[in-house]
């Protein structure tokens, strides 16, 4: 097992702890986020993932390491994937453009699955839910085809040690389908993302219970490691537990982190040519419109400042030259635009998601919002998906 923590990791960590000590003398349960400083907040966000990732080390078994990305290319080639609860197609994107075939996906949403046919006519698209999808059925649209790496991202909603365990439990259900189609098809990797708190939920024991049960499927070195949106170019901070686990024997790949806090990806390095162009749903460049009396409101909103009190994912106003706060869909909230007085349109989500702009949602505008904001950055798996391309190249030569 490694458990080895970089000393880089050490001092994020204790510059974290430093960070904090402005608001010990406060109880911080009971201190407001909206009153802690920018600073507090980023480093209370950093100690979590840093506890996070160390008490997750201390439960799997398998070994990981290191790819160095911006050396493997991302010519195409004949190793193929699924993606499985593929959203909008995030993941589908960052693979295909590491040099995969994508040769079949996965997703129960209409708006979603339109989109994902729209833009990956190659590849075959189930629109169902995945429970009512068998194994032969899949394999036989897929007409023999050798299926090399299993992406996917089922929901944790629900997610208990208990529920993992009975099969009849239906709020884990969805894990467990991820399981059933790797345990058919034995792909040479698999890699599912989640939420970074997955890996401590119940104390831990609901991270043991997912690799004992890889461990079952025929992969029992499964690992997962916390990694940061923004160290592979994303202009957003976000972080996602990313598990990879293989069948060949191998260290389970993981990308190196391309940038440092210092030079993440600002907002504006993504979007701002597109603050004065008008509204054009061809492109998904809409917003929600808003009354005179909403925009002076929102004119009141300092950077860092949040419309509603009450809204943890939205109604932010952004900041400038830095990375974007982590895009989310909240009921139809986003958050607000650096410097205009409107919340961010749906084509400005999609560039902070990493999505190319001849990438185009199905649906209406907040349908869109919904799509992306829960995609996984496309560049982030392009990254993970040359990390394990790496890998399969030599073990195949």
């Amino acid at each position: 097992m490694n458990t080895i923590i970089s000393k880089k990791a050490v001092e994020r960590m204790q510059t974290s702890l430093f960070d904090l000590v402005s608001i010990v003398e406060e109880a911080p349960s009971k201190v407001k986020k909206s009153r802690l400083s920018k600073g507090a907040r980023d480093a209370t966000s950093r100690y979590t993932s840093l506890k996070n990732q160390l008490d997750a080390d201390k439960i799997s078994n398998g070994n990981w390491g290191v790819v160095d990305t911006t050396k493997v290319s991302d010519e195409p080639t004949n190793a193929t994937f699924i993606d499985l609860f593929s959203g909008a197609g995030g993941m589908s994107v960052g693979v295909r453009s590491a040099g995969f075939k994508k040769v079949a996906s996965v997703e129960i949403d209409k708006d979603a699955s339109n989109t994902i046919r729209k833009n990956f006519p190659e590849s075959i698209h189930f629109e169902t839910p995945i429970e009512e999808l068998t194994e032969s059925v899949l394999e036989e649209k897929l007409g023999g085809t050798k299926v090399n790496v299993i992406f996917g991202g089922p929901p944790c909603q629900g997610f208990s040690v208990a529920g993992l365990r009975n099969p009849n439990d239906p709020r884990n259900k969805l894990f467990r389908e991820y399981i059933r189609f790797v345990k058919h098809f034995q792909p040479e990797f698999v890699v599912m993302e989640n939420v970074p708190g997955i890996l401590t939920m119940e104390g831990g024991t609901v991270y043991r219970e997912i690799i004992k049960q890889f461990a079952e499927a025929g992969y029992p070195n499964m690992t997962a490691r916390i990694l940061e949106a923004a160290t592979f170019g994303v202009p957003q901070l976000r972080t996602r537990a990313i598990f990879v686990g293989n069948r060949l024997g191998l260290e389970n790949p993981y990308p190196k982190e391309i940038f440092s806090k210092e030079s993440y990806k600002s907002i504006e390095s993504a979007i701002d040519d597109l603050k004065l162009v008008p509204r054009n749903p061809a492109i998904n460049h809409e917003w929600t419109k808003h009354s005179e009396e909403f925009e002076q409101r929102i004119a009141n909103v300092p950077h860092g400042g949040s419309l509603y009190e009450t809204f943890r994912d939205a109604f932010k106003r952004q900041y400038k030259g830095v990375p974007s706060m982590a895009v989310k869909e909240n009921h139809g909230g986003c958050h607000i635009h650096y410097e205009l007085n409107r919340v961010l349109s749906a084509r400005e989500m999609a560039r902070l998601q990493t999505f190319p702009d001849d990438f185009v949602f199905s649906g209406t505008f907040k349908r869109a919002y919904w799509q992306i904001g829960n995609a996984v950055p496309c560049l982030m798996a392009k990254h993970i998906a040359l990390a394990v391309k790496a890998k399969l190249l030599t073990y195949n030569t």
